[in-house]
């Protein structure tokens, strides 16, 4: 196994950390809920009231963190986190501008981590 460089292990713990944190607190509630723009309010309400979306995708969302803390299944962990972060970065994009530079530094580390692991992904970009 390769030794990652230094800025590799930040972006990953970066990564990790942040969703470790608001994984948690879609779980746990230990954050306030910010102010946002009517339709993102109305989107965020949408998705709590299914009463499955929400906790799935901050479990996904924790669980994507834990294996990058830990760096354990990285590659699996990058998988199951794309989809979640596209939400986050559209939703930020499209609903509620003010976390948009957080999404996409967020979207950032996905893809330069993606990148360091290539090789794992060849299979499914394959003929």
């Amino acid at each position: 196994m390769t030794t990652d460089s230094p800025s590799i292990v930040l972006c990953r713990w970066f990564l990790a950390f942040l969703l470790l944190v608001f994984g948690a607190n879609g779980i746990l509630r230990f954050l306030p809920v910010p102010q946002l723009p009517p339709r993102a309010e109305a989107f965020r309400r949408a998705l709590s009231e299914t009463g499955y979306m929400t906790p799935l995708w901050k479990a996904v969302e924790f669980l994507g963190a834990v294996l990058l803390l830990l760096n354990l299944w990285v590659p699996f962990a990058l998988v199951l986190l794309a989809p979640v972060l596209v939400n986050i970065f559209c939703f930020h994009l499209f609903l509620a501008r003010k976390g948009l530079p957080l999404a996409a530094a967020l979207l950032g580390c996905e893809g330069i981590l993606a990148w360091r692991h290539r090789d794992a992904f060849a299979a499914l970009f394959g003929a």
